[in-house]
């Protein structure tokens, strides 16, 4: 597995990330061998978010009653959440964000969180108002680390005015079907093409300037929640089989080589993993061990549909 040094945290990290999203209606057993599959498989990094589930918290219950570290095992693995969706808002106000992490801590049934992300963005955030609740939250000893999820440069360097910490993780959304954040950089500037407009204000140059490791979610989806591109010979023909070739050449699944695409990018990216079958972590977890060549990265790029003017 290929690892990746986070500033301040203690041990390398893992390059695939276990997203536990869907475990709401897993069992216990199920869940742990899940679970078990990802850390044998060199995964020591677990996404959380409080809104995970059929109610508030309950994937990360789910999990706590689960799942048992002992205080060595604990030391060694990343346990990620988010705070800030709610229903019917988005809220970073210091009461939410202290309240949404006492809770999750309470249903992971953990002492602390190694890293907490800002959910969405807030468009009525007040930066000291994050600021004051993640004073609170380290020196209580609550969270060590700090991100943010789906936010632009803009939005990141406002909460940095007044946060001390530094923010570590952006997690975006980022496949090889959907890369607007790679994309625009690449055929920049061109009149009339949808690929040349800027949607994201340069995510991806402003966290490598800043030392942000972005996390990519939905990796094999085609957009948003549209289904995966894998074995979509419909959509995705082209596309279909060159993955097919890539994976025979470098004997992985397809799924692998979709991972191997995002990981290949010198921006040092994670992969959040969406999956509940053990079987399929292991595929995608065997991709973060192969190194595609340039050419065969922009193989993939172009047989997405993306150009290279």
């Amino acid at each position: 597995m290929k690892t990746y040094t986070i500033p301040g945290i203690d041990f390398p990290v893992s390059s695939v990330i276990l997203g536990l999203m869907r475990i709401a209606s897993m069992d216990a057993a199920a869940i742990r061998t899940l679970v078990d599959t990802a850390r044998d498989a060199g995964i020591n990094f677990l996404d959380h978010a409080d809104v995970y589930g059929d109610r508030p918290h309950g994937a990360e219950e789910q999990f706590g009653e689960a799942v048992r570290f002992t205080p060595s095992e604990r030391e060694r693995v990343v346990i990620q959440t988010k705070a800030g969706i709610r229903k019917g808002a988005f809220d970073f106000s210091r009461e939410h964000i202290l309240k949404t992490v006492d809770e999750s801590l309470a249903a992971l049934r953990c002492d602390y969180i190694d890293v907490l992300l800002l959910h969405r963005p807030d468009a009525l955030v007040e930066p000291d108002e994050v600021a004051s609740a993640f004073d609170t939250l380290e020196s209580a000893g609550k969270v060590r680390h700090f991100g943010v999820s789906n936010q632009t440069p803009g939005q990141i360097a406002l909460l940095k005015s007044a946060v001390k910490q530094p923010l570590l993780f952006n997690q975006v959304q980022l496949s090889i079907t959907h890369a607007p954040l790679i994309a625009a950089g690449v055929a920049t500037n061109m009149k009339g093409l949808d690929q040349s407009i800027d949607r994201d204000n340069g995510i991806l140059d402003y966290c490598r300037l800043h030392g942000i490791t972005l996390q990519a979610w939905s990796p094999f989806q085609k957009g948003f929640f549209d289904g995966s591109f894998i074995g979509d010979r419909e959509a995705y023909p082209e596309l279909n089989t060159v993955l097919d070739e890539l994976a025979e050449t470098h004997k992985v699944t397809p799924t692998g080589i979709a991972l191997a695409w995002i990981t290949r990018h010198p921006a040092k990216m994670q992969v959040v993993l969406g999956t509940t079958r053990p079987e399929r972590v292991k595929e995608a977890a065997a991709g973060a061990d192969v190194e595609l060549s340039r050419h065969d990265w922009y193989r993939l790029f172009t047989a997405a549909g993306y150009i290279l003017p």
